[in-house]
Formats: C-alpha cells, structure tokens, sequence
C-alpha cells in the first residue's frame, strides 16, 4: 500500500523523536534482545522491546511511530474514547470531544472525571490546550486545519495522531468490507498502540464470545436501515457497519447492492424495496421518534405494512461505527425481533 509522507512524533515531554522505519525498528527489537547481555544499558533496551515500541504502523496512509505508550490522550468521537475506557486507559484520557451521547452505564464511573473539550471537534487552540502528547481521532475529518489541527501539523507541534482504522477513507485503507473481524483487528492495534495489548485481547476475547452466542434471525427478512435524512434518507448501505450488523443478525439489507458504507435512498426506492423491518438510527440530533413520524406522516412510506405494523427496530448512533457497543447491537437487534414476534 502507499504510504504518505511521515507524521511521527516524539512526546512532548522527552527527547525529540527520530523517524524509525518499520524495518529499522525490527532490526532495533533484534538487536536489543542481543544486547539483553550487556549489563544495564542492554537490559534498558530489552524492556523497550520487550514492551512493544518503538511502534511503526501504517495509518490511513499516514506513517505513526511511537517510542513509548501515550500518557495524555484526547479522543474525538464516542468511539475512540469508549475503545480507550475498554481498555481500561481512562486516566490517559486528557479530554474528549464530538461525543455522540451518554457512555454506556458500564463506562460510565470511568468516565465520569474525564474533561469534556468540546461538544463538537475541537479547535486546534482548543486541543493543543488539553497538552496531548496524542490525538485519537474517530474520523479522519477530524483532523483537518478546520478541526482539531491537520496530522501534519500537529506532528510538528510535538503531538501523534492517530485514526481509528476502520474510519480510513482512501482506496487500500478503507475496510471493504466491514467485518467484524476487522474491528478485532483495529482493537488489538489500538491496544498496541496505548500500550495495553493484555487488556485488548480480553476484550476481543469477550466480543468473540457474545458474538458466537448470538442466534441470527432465520425469518429470511428485509431490512432497512434508516440512519438520518428527511427529503431524501440516508440509509445504510453494503459495506459499512450498518451491513456487518444486520448481517450478524440475520437481516438482509435493502441497500446492500450499494458499495459504499452508507448511500441516499429516495422515498420511491424505498417503498419498491418494501422492507419488512426499518432499523431506525437514535440520535440525540435525529431521534428515532422523529424518522417514525417521519415514516408515517409521508403518504407513500405510511402505506408500507412496515411501518402499519410498526416493525421498527432502534439502535443508538454510536453502535452504527466500528467500535466496542457493534456486538451488542446486533444482540439487541435480535432481541427485539424476538418481541415484534420473529
């Protein structure tokens, strides 16, 4: 894959970094182990191979390298700041921002000092105020001079970045598509990168099991997902998380001809599709109440027995991105099929 030009940094606190490539740093681990003889300076270098960094990885296409875990973190996003707090790593977090809604109620003490920077992306100022040594950014326009600073110039301003991968928008980047073994991946590399790859297999190790645990729907149904849009929706398309989910739950999407995580869909459309279920969005911005009345206030949709019937279903935004609460929506997906009778 390409890389881009390099966007590595060393914490503010400590010397400069030097730009380490991903076989330098190989050769580094190598010679470190070979150095473990060699009194106190080699058993320095072998605690430092031994921990995991210096840490090269390929970013969106933008090269990342760290020589220690973060300590001072600022996570843009509801995804990123919750994959860090299931990782146990809430007292890294310096700040978070552009939050999508409440935490979970398992997260939620954890949570609970942690600064809030911003209810939308931040500044620059703003970031650079929260003194990060690394930004986590849940989408990659996050991170822009318009936003909380571009990965360029943060870099060069003593600060790393970093873009949960299955966000990556450029061809060989993006996931296409989606899977749920992908976002295992994406853990297991964020717990490399913070520092807690113990922590990350657990909870891989926990999703795979409530994953395996689920019994799809077998009722062959047609679903479609409404995320937001009023003149023309927007619904999940074939190759994001809204596909990956209704697939684990046993939905077949009405959308899924379309390669693309999410697509417009115009009111016409969606009647000819004629779903028998409606996976409804619920945004603090864009309620599930909201598409409903939507749904049943257009003569056309209120004729479909979906919506007559009120075969509804309700996921919260921040499962609709990859990240930690995408097992349990599908869990809740079936569950609540279980009440509408399937």
């Amino acid at each position: 894959m390409p890389v881009s030009s390099s966007r590595v940094r060393r914490f503010a606190r400590t010397a400069p970094l030097v730009l380490v490539p991903l076989a330098a740093v190989l050769l580094a681990g190598c010679a470190a182990g070979a150095a473990s003889t060699g009194g106190e300076g080699g058993d320095a270098a072998t605690d430092a191979a031994a921990s995991g960094y210096p840490l090269t990885i390929d970013n969106c296409g933008t090269e990342v390298t760290l020589q220690s875990a973060p300590e001072r973190i600022v996570a843009i996003k509801s995804s990123t700041a919750e994959l860090l707090l299931a990782l146990g790593l809430e007292d890294r977090i310096v700040g978070t921002a552009f939050s999508d809604g409440p935490v979970p109620d398992e997260y939620a003490a954890a949570a609970s000092g942690i600064d809030v920077l911003s209810d939308k992306v931040p500044s620059q100022e703003v970031t650079l105020a929260a003194e990060p040594d690394l930004v986590f950014a849940g989408w990659e326009s996050n991170l822009t001079a318009e936003g909380a600073g571009d990965r360029a110039t943060l870099q060069q301003l003593g600060v790393a970045t970093y873009v949960a991968p299955a966000a990556c928008k450029e061809a060989g980047y993006m996931p296409d598509p989606l899977s749920f073994d992908g976002v295992f991946a994406d853990f297991e590399q964020a717990g490399a990168v913070f520092g807690a790859p113990d922590a990350a297999a657990d909870l891989v190790a926990d999703q795979r099991a409530a994953l395996d645990a689920i019994e799809p729907s077998d009722d062959d149904l047609r679903a479609l997902w409404y995320s937001s849009g009023d003149d023309i929706p927007y619904v999940g398309a074939g190759i994001g998380a809204p596909q990956m989910i209704m697939d684990a739950a046993g939905l077949t999407n009405v959308a899924a001809d379309v390669h693309d995580s999410w697509t417009s869909m115009g009111w016409e459309a969606i009647v000819a599709a004629n779903p028998d279920v409606i996976v409804l969005v619920d945004a603090p911005w864009n309620t599930a109440a909201s598409k409903i009345a939507k749904l049943e206030a257009n003569a056309a949709t209120a004729a479909l027995p979906a919506v007559q019937q009120r075969k509804y279903l309700v996921v919260d935004f921040p499962s609709t991105e990859a990240g930690v609460r995408n097992v349990g929506a599908v869990a809740s997906l079936v569950e609540q099929l279980g009440e509408l009778g399937y």
